[in-house]
């Protein structure tokens, strides 16, 4: 199967799986976001593999040893990946290459299946600490996967990374709310339920919204929104090709808490999305303030490890010591103004064109006019 064919089967996993980094992966670079493509489809296929046999099993103890079959089979199919021999999937193949073209670190997919491994377990969280741990592995570390895309090595960047996968992850947690518990799981920290008057057990087996339930939401949101934050001071370390999609990511995903403000956090009775045009609308935003550079923060060294999140210093102090971080920080090379505003009404231009092909099945991308039928 050819490179190419592959890779189209990637990005009909991921318009299909999340609107949401389909609609910021458009003005990634296309080298960038061949990568990004491969990397959102090991990560789906694993997820699924996980997820529906649980689904389709008679009863819970089936659907726990179906898990653990499916994991150990993730597992081997891992292996295979980093043997450069991959089983033959367009996932596995596209993923493969991507590994052997950055220099991808194997912990930090052996980090995102051990989080898979967990909701197999189907865990339960008592702290947003213990939540956090959950976070990085199976979100966090698809942030730092994608620093490494973007040939990003820093520690304290990669660490930037990671704190956005968390906080995108937490934004989903808070939309599903409702979802999970009618599924049997719940991930809103047991802790901040009991504290809002809540039991988690006796929510879980009767769940319903209300505004206790509210209360933990936007205390979960407003988390998510700080490691955003957070996350975005090493924006003007990303290369400049790379800074429109990964600020609009972040945007449109931080987009999903406002919507869920907007229905006084009822995540139980409704599902919180974010429209076609308002997803544009952020990306474009995105483009056009990537065109001012914006001032480097400082990053110092080893020492601000210490202040890192408990559950993101293992991982950097890990990729440290393989090698696969460096402190020596190379700066983004710099773009004229000109070219910069040049590159911004481009893409706003192709964004328009992506747009309109999108709502009129007669566009035509090339000559931006309609075609009759």
């Amino acid at each position: 199967m050819s490179m190419e064919q592959d890779l189209r089967d990637c990005q009909r996993l991921m318009r299909g799986g999340s609107k949401s980094f389909f609609a910021a992966s458009r003005v990634l670079p296309a080298d960038i976001r061949q990568h990004a493509m491969a990397l959102y489809a090991f990560c789906r296929i694993a997820d699924d593999a996980v997820d529906l046999v649980a689904a389709k099993a008679s009863d819970q103890q089936t659907g726990q040893r179906l898990q653990r079959q499916a994991l150990e089979s993730l597992y081997q199919r891992l292996d295979q990946i980093y043997d450069d021999c991959p089983f033959d999937h367009p996932a596995d193949r596209a993923f493969a290459r991507l590994v052997q073209r950055v220099a991808l670190p194997k912990s930090l997919p052996l980090l995102l299946l051990e989080g898979f491994a967990w909701d197999a377990q189907a865990r339960r969280y008592p702290s947003i600490v213990a939540l956090e741990a959950y976070a990085v592995r199976v979100a966090g570390s698809v942030g730092v996967m994608m620093a490494y895309i973007m040939g990003l090595r820093h520690p304290l960047v990669l660490a930037r990374a990671c704190e956005m996968g968390m906080a995108m992850q937490l934004t989903n947690i808070a939309r599903d709310v409702g979802e999970d518990a009618r599924a049997g799981r719940l991930y809103l920290p047991a802790d901040w339920m009991e504290q809002a008057g809540l039991d988690p057990q006796a929510w879980l087996s009767a769940p319903c919204f209300h505004p206790e339930l509210a209360r933990v939401i936007k205390r979960l949101l407003a988390h998510a929104d700080t490691l955003y934050r957070q996350s975005e001071s090493a924006t003007p370390y990303l290369p400049w090709r790379c800074r429109p999609a990964i600020l609009a990511a972040s945007r449109v995903y931080a987009e999903i808490g406002r919507a869920l403000e907007s229905a006084s956090f009822d995540a139980v009775n409704r599902r919180a999305v974010v429209g076609a045009t308002r997803k544009w609308q952020l990306i474009a935003l995105s483009l056009l303030r990537s065109a001012t550079p914006a001032k480097p923060a400082a990053l110092s060294a080893a020492g601000e490890l210490s202040s890192l999140a408990e559950a993101i210093r293992p991982v950097i102090e890990s990729l440290i010591r393989s090698g696969h971080a460096d402190w020596q920080l190379t700066r983004p090379q710099g773009t004229s103004g000109l070219a910069r505003l040049a590159s911004v009404f481009e893409r706003l231009e192709a964004l328009d064109r992506e747009q309109r092909a999108l709502q009129h099945p007669g566009f035509d991308r090339e000559s931006g006019r309609l075609i009759s039928g």
